[in-house]
C-alpha cells in the first residue's frame, strides 16, 4: 500500500504557538487538582459535549445537557437526548482508548452514534458531503476509498507520533479525518473527540479542557478554515486555527480562579472512591467502607453534597428517603 503524507507546512507561526501552548500547559500543573475536584471535571465534560453537539445542530441547551447526564427528565427530541447520552459515554472512555487504533476509532464511533444511525461503528457505504448549515463545503471521497484512506491515515499517525509535535499531529489528523468523512454521520464530533484523545496522550490536562467550546464560539471560522484548506489542497491554515483554539482555551483555564480543596471535596472523593461504576450500594454498605458510624454524617457530609453535584445517583430517585434506597456512580 502506498504511503500517504498529508500535505501541510510547519510555519514559524505554528512553532511559536506550540511553544506558547507548551508553556501554558506547564503553568497549568496546578490545574491537575481537578482530579480532586470532580464537579469541575464534570462541568468541563458537559461544556465539551454541549459545544461539540451544538456544532452539529443538537438543540439541547447546556442546562438540558447537564440534566440528561444527571439522569433527569428533559423535554427535547429523542435523537438529541440520545446523542448527549452517547457523547457522555464516549468521553468517559478517554482513559481506555488507544487513539492510534482504527479498531478503537470504530468502537468509539459506535458508542457516539448508538441508536441514532444504522451504520454505527462502521465506515460509510454511501456518498457524503460536509455541510456548514445547508451549504455543502465539499464532497467526500467515494465509499469504496474510505477503508484504504483511513488505513493510510492511521499508518501516517503511528509513524509520526514521535516525530511531529502532538499539537500539530492531532490537528492534521482532525482535518484529514473530516476530509475523508469515514462515517455516514457523527464525523465532526468524533474528529473533535479524537483530537482530544491524542492531546490527552501527550498531557492528561487535556481531559479537562473544553476545546470544543472555543470551536463552537468560532464555528464559522472552523468551517472557513476547512473550506480554505480544501481549496488549497493542504491543512496549514486549519492547523493554525486549531492551535489558536487550544491557546485560547488554555488562557481561559489560567484565568479561572483556583478553588481550594475543602473538607466537602475530600469527603466526596472518598465516597466516589468507595463506589464502583453502576454497582449500587446501600447506606449501611457505604458506611462500612468509609468506617462511618453515623447515618447523619453519611447523609449530610457525603451523600447530599455528591448528589447535589450530580456525581452519584439514587436507585429510587422519586423516593430519596426509602429504606430500600441505594447509591451508585455511572
Amino acid at each position: 500500500m502506498e504511503k500517504y503524507n498529508p500535505p501541510f507546512e510547519i510555519t514559524q507561526h505554528m512553532l511559536t504557538m506550540v511553544a506558547n501552548i507548551s508553556e501554558k500547559v506547564t503553568k497549568l500543573d496546578d490545574f491537575s487538582n481537578l482530579n480532586k475536584k470532580p464537579y469541575l471535571r464534570k462541568q468541563a465534560k458537559i461544556n465539551s459535549i454541549y459545544s461539540s453537539l451544538a456544532i452539529e445542530n443538537n438543540k439541547l441547551t447546556p442546562e438540558q445537557v447537564k440534566d440528561v447526564i444527571d439522569g433527569k427528565m428533559v423535554l427535547g427530541s429523542k435523537k438529541d437526548i440520545q446523542e448527549v447520552k452517547n457523547a457522555y459515554n464516549a468521553y468517559e472512555m478517554i482513559n481506555e482508548v488507544n487513539p492510534f487504533s482504527i479498531k478503537d476509532l470504530k468502537r468509539i464511533h459506535g458508542v457516539m452514534t448508538y441508536l441514532t444511525i444504522e451504520e454505527s461503528g462502521e465506515f460509510r457505504k454511501g456518498n457524503e458531503g460536509v455541510f456548514d448549515g445547508k451549504k455543502c463545503i465539499f464532497m467526500c471521497p467515494p465509499p469504496e476509498m474510505v477503508n484504504n484512506l483511513m488505513t493510510q491515515l492511521f499508518d501516517w499517525l503511528n509513524e509520526n507520533k514521535d516525530k511531529i509535535h502532538p499539537l500539530i499531529l492531532s490537528s492534521v489528523f482532525h482535518y484529514e479525518f473530516v476530509l475523508i468523512h469515514p462515517f455516514s454521520d457523527g464525523n465532526g464530533r468524533t474528529a473533535r473527540l479524537w483530537q482530544n484523545l491524542l492531546l490527552y496522550k501527550w498531557k492528561n490536562i487535556f481531559e479537562y479542557l473544553p476545546i470544543e467550546s472555543r470551536i463552537h464560539k468560532y464555528q464559522n471560522g472552523y468551517y472557513k478554515a476547512i473550506a480554505n484548506c480544501n481549496n488549497k489542497g493542504e491543512s496549514t491554515e486549519f492547523i493554525e486555527f486549531m492551535l489558536k483554539m487550544i491557546d485560547e482555551t488554555l488562557d481561559e483555564a489560567l484565568a479561572t480562579p483556583s478553588i481550594p480543596i475543602n473538607q466537602e471535596t475530600i469527603n466526596i472523593n472518598k465516597l466516589l472512591e468507595c463506589l464502583e461504576k453502576n454497582i449500587p450500594l446501600s447506606a449501611n454498605e457505604i458506611m462500612r467502607k468509609l468506617n462511618i458510624k453515623s447515618k447523619n454524617t453519611l447523609r449530610n457530609q457525603y451523600l447530599h453534597p455528591a448528589i447535589k453535584q450530580g456525581l452519584i445517583k439514587l436507585t429510587i430517585p422519586d423516593k430519596p428517603n426509602s429504606s430500600n434506597q441505594m447509591y451508585y456512580k455511572d
